[in-house]
């Protein structure tokens, strides 16, 4: 009996003992140094790629937003600010046809192809998205009108970022071609050079905007 109790015992020791050293091995010692590695060697990207202006951070470079007005519609959603580029539309949100960008519910409409609720959502996109640009609807391209797998995409085209150049210019007061300019100076281009396609940071091409108008179009 004493044996057994023993045997016990030591079983239990060394148990508690393999617990105290694997605890402070995986669960100290492991997050600190690839958190020390990952804070040195890739800094922006361990804190989340932050976009910072003045010191404040504006968002990610690896997350959409909306850039939206104080104002809302009829229906209570709030109205795109046509002093900035807008994103594509998301479906992470408690409403998925209005542009929420809510991180915590991140996804896609999960609609078919053929979905009516779908092919209504991108009708009325085409003709908001043309009475907002003052553009034809046939003019819009296809990102400005549907969302993306995570409902989190922080690039757009560079055809929908070229179609709302001139209507952002004239809110700002800035002349077309600087902001034209400032556009095709944010194209990032396929990656690797083939893979992919050639998209505009909308974050960036904001903050950008800010800095030019700051300036009144002397850049």
């Amino acid at each position: 009996m004493n044996n057994s109790v023993r045997s016990t015992a030591r079983l239990v020791g060394a148990g508690l003992r393999a617990l105290l050293v694997l605890t402070v091995v995986c669960g100290v010692i492991y997050p600190l140094v690839v958190t020390g590695i990952a804070q040195a060697a890739f800094h922006g990207k361990a804190n989340g790629s932050e976009v910072k202006v003045d010191g404040r951070s504006v968002g990610s470079e690896r997350l959409g937003q909306s850039y939206t007005l104080d104002k809302k519609d009829k229906d209570g959603n709030p109205l795109p600010d046509p002093k900035f580029f807008q994103s594509r539309p998301s479906a992470a949100g408690p409403n998925a046809e209005n542009t929420q960008y809510k991180l915590i519910v991140s996804g896609a409409s999960n609609l078919a192809a053929d979905s009516k609720t779908l092919l209504d959502a991108v009708k009325q996109r085409r003709a908001d998205v043309a009475a907002f640009n003052h553009v034809e609807p046939s003019a819009v391209p296809v990102d400005a009108l549907t969302a993306s797998a995570s409902g989190l995409d922080p690039d757009i085209s560079p055809a929908y970022a070229r179609l709302q150049a001139k209507r952002v210019a004239e809110a700002n007061g800035l002349p077309a071609d600087k902001v034209e300019k400032l556009v095709e100076n944010h194209v990032d281009g396929r990656i690797l050079g083939f893979m992919g396609e050639e998209r505009v940071n909308v974050l960036k091409l904001n903050v950008a905007l800010r800095e030019l108008a700051g300036t009144g179009g002397k850049q």
